[in-house]
């Protein structure tokens, strides 16, 4: 297969027959049944799940090593450098609505479904018939208690610290952009380090609240709540994880020194992510933890 450089605009390279989309769509697969499985009381489940993530993490290694290698030896010209960023693009906004839809599901939970279970507007009768005397009220476990009685988290609390703590990350990641740019490896080293510091640092107060939400009863169980408070949360959560994870991929590749001035996109498309990381966290804060 002819291969390409940087300089060569002419022709968009096209990688050989690779295994890793295929496999990739199995050891997802084998992860949402253990997922599922686990949720739903199955003891098998678990380890099902971690099967599947931890292939998942081997396949996503072997995969973006193979791109890394591809563009090491020049493979990649201004058209490929392009439609990477398209592609980044509609990542990021399928993220977008992944997040808005749940989003909408609190919105429509607080807004619709408890006023008109609680008998207001044409909701008389679902009040009368299968929750009499049910009362709207926000945060809910539902009717009927489910789950019993439990506590909110203070958003002024663990919430508020890690909300700083993000803000904070996503001003250390672009001053390491700004000094991979200028040319400062020093620099860019030690900003993106901190910003994978306040990552781990973000995920380690998020395990802490977990533990704390359990202490005072606020499980997946506690009604329409607990059970969008987790999604939110423990989604965002998952993709810290992961955008921490690239982050310390990218420190690792920034020491061997893979990227140039110019040629930098897989740095971009990680900070680009975390920013987007970032603004859903405020999203979060605001609607879950302070309204």
């Amino acid at each position: 297969m002819a291969q390409t450089t940087h300089d060569d605009p002419s022709v968009y390279y096209v990688p050989h027959h690779s295994p890793w989309p295929f496999a990739g769509s199995i050891t997802l697969f084998i992860t949402m049944i253990g997922v599922a499985n686990w949720l739903n009381g199955h003891a098998w489940g678990q380890p099902v799940f971690f099967l599947g993530f931890m292939a998942t993490l081997a396949v996503l290694f072997a995969w973006f090593g193979n791109v890394i290698s591809e563009s090491i030896a020049g493979n990649y010209n201004e058209k490929v450098d392009a439609s990477f960023r398209m592609g980044m693009m509609w990542f990021i906004f399928s993220e977008v609505m992944f997040f808005a839809a749940f989003f909408g599901a609190l919105f429509y939970a607080r807004m619709f479904a408890l006023p008109w279970l609680s008998g207001e507007g044409d909701g008389a009768l679902t009040n009368q018939f299968l929750w009499d005397g049910f009362v709207a009220g926000w945060p809910t476990n539902g009717p009927a208690g489910l789950g019993g009685a439990f506590q909110t988290i203070p958003a002024w609390g663990l919430p508020l610290l890690n909300t700083l703590i993000l803000l904070s990350s996503g001003i250390t990641i672009t001053i390491a952009h700004h000094a991979l740019k200028a040319g400062h490896r020093k620099s860019l080293l030690v900003w993106l380090g901190a910003t994978v510091l306040l990552g781990s640092v973000f995920l380690y107060y998020q395990a802490v609240e977990y533990i704390h939400a359990y202490d005072i009863n606020l499980t997946l169980a506690s009604g329409i709540y607990g059970s969008t408070f987790f999604m939110l949360t423990g989604f965002h959560g998952m993709h810290v994880f992961l955008g921490t994870l690239m982050l310390a991929i990218i420190w690792l590749r920034c020491l061997k020194g893979h990227f140039s001035k110019d040629h930098h996109f897989g740095f971009e498309a990680v900070a680009w992510y975390w920013h987007f990381v970032d603004v859903v966290w405020l999203g979060l804060f605001l609607f879950v933890y302070v309204i």
